[in-house]
């Protein structure tokens, strides 16, 4: 019984420092682009604009009331002229100047899951380029469904390659499994979790520019 007990109060620690390091990292997140939009003598009324969300959406993001999803800060950094890993690491990638750009397994760099859901993993494929039209993640799904549906411009296309996942898109949900890959609007909600035995891996393909 007290083995249970501690095995408990050390999972409640765990979840806690998980947690507190989150939110440092969103903590970061938005510094950086509160920082770089002031730096541009940007406003937040400019910048929506520019990106085509809300106002008040961009002011919840800054002010840590709202975490959005890669493919918004992919499109806050195009409009920043900053690349996205920037945003989420604080690293600045090295100007990679030719026109071939090769990632390997080793190289791939882990990005935290919109939602701060430990569960979802992020490892960023065209980080190296830095002028890159697109941007692509493998991606680890978790077996519960995000906190709110994803919602962002453009087309998104995913490429199932391994396990089952589950896609709600636009309040319809789909069963697409290995080998499956599909394109869609991403102006439309989505969002998707795993279902199975063992977490589902898949390629995500989004542009980043108009």
């Amino acid at each position: 019984m007290l083995t249970k007990f501690a095995n408990s109060v050390i999972i409640i620690i765990m979840m806690k420092d998980a947690e507190l390091k989150t939110k440092e990292i969103w903590k970061s997140i938005a510094n950086r682009i509160r920082t770089l939009r002031r730096d541009r003598g940007i406003t937040l009324e400019e910048l929506a604009k520019k990106t085509g969300f809300a106002k008040s959406y961009l002011s919840q993001i800054e002010n840590m009331r709202r975490e959005p999803p890669i493919s918004t800060l992919t499109k806050i950094a195009y409009v920043l002229n900053i690349d996205v890993f920037f945003l989420l690491t604080g690293e600045i990638p090295r100007e990679n100047e030719e026109h071939l750009s090769i990632v390997k397994p080793v190289d791939r760099r882990t990005v935290i899951r919109p939602n701060g859901s430990p569960e979802y993993k992020y490892e960023s494929l065209t980080y190296k380029k830095v002028s890159r039209l697109m941007d692509a993640f493998m991606l680890t799904a978790g077996f519960e469904f995000p906190k709110e549906p994803l919602v962002h411009e453009g087309e998104e296309l995913t490429f199932m390659l391994e396990g089952k996942q589950e896609f709600v898109y636009d309040g319809k949900s789909y069963i697409v499994e290995e080998g499956d890959c599909y394109l869609f609007d991403s102006s439309k909600p989505h969002y998707s979790r795993s279902i199975g035995n063992k977490p589902c891996r898949f390629l995500v393909v989004f542009t980043t520019k108009n």
